[in-house]
């Protein structure tokens, strides 16, 4: 690894939001999947989470130009699940959903540990999950259309998100644990190497200020050792 790419690293872990997420109810399409996961990465959100569709998972990691290696996928029985999950570490989750109680999207506070919860292609936020929402929103239309794709919602919302994030100053210091902030830029510059550590259960090397590996021959030599 290069110090210009340490580098590019560590500036892309210091604006990281661990506090805002994606939570998605029943979104199967691969290509709106993969666009989520890419807006997620373009505002910073580090973890994304999806409840399991009954007809489950095609492989989608292709269509988002190689971002799903920067967003980690948290995969949920049921979006109730995961809902209870961000719940409890502290999150209120937003809702984007048509209701008597929905609110115009920028008028809710991202600022906080936030959690946007997107529906289904064409069936929405399912009830069970809507009763659950700390909030609905909405984006207002202007056409004859009544929603937008759900790709396309994810994005007007968190960019909203984003914009609020950026007025408070929340991207200007690094927010990511030390204990996932290091480990998670060992993964980033020395992907094959991190892989074969957690392979093996193994503490990945020491690098140094520059993004390089500390006396990797002693590294190698101890490991060696004891296989």
């Amino acid at each position: 690894m290069t110090p210009e790419r340490y580098q590019k690293f560590k500036d892309l872990l210091d604006r990281r939001q661990p506090d805002l997420t994606v939570l998605t109810d029943q979104v199967h399409k691969p290509h709106n999947l993969s666009a989520i996961i890419r807006t997620c990465d373009a505002v910073g959100i580090p973890d994304i989470h999806l409840s399991q569709p009954k007809t489950g998972y095609r492989n989608f990691r292709g269509r988002a130009v190689g971002s799903h290696k920067y967003v980690n996928v948290h995969h949920h029985n049921s979006v109730e699940a995961g809902i209870s999950k961000l719940k409890s570490d502290g999150f209120k989750v937003y809702a984007a959903h048509f209701s008597d109680e929905a609110i115009p999207y920028s008028d809710v506070d991202y600022t906080i540990p936030v959690a946007v919860m997107m529906g289904a292609e064409k069936k929405g936020i399912s009830a069970e999950a809507a009763e659950l929402a700390d909030q609905h929103i909405i984006i207002p239309m202007q056409g004859i259309v009544a929603s937008f794709n759900v790709s396309v919602a994810a994005a007007v919302i968190l960019v909203e998100a984003q914009r609020q994030r950026l007025l408070k100053g929340m991207y200007d210091h690094p927010s990511l644990p030390e204990e996932i902030y290091t480990p998670t830029l060992f993964r980033w510059g020395y992907p094959e190497l991190a892989r074969y550590c957690d392979e093996r259960g193994l503490k990945y090397p020491e690098i140094d200020e520059n993004g390089q590996l500390v006396d990797p021959s002693s590294w190698y030599s101890r490991i060696r050792a004891k296989t």
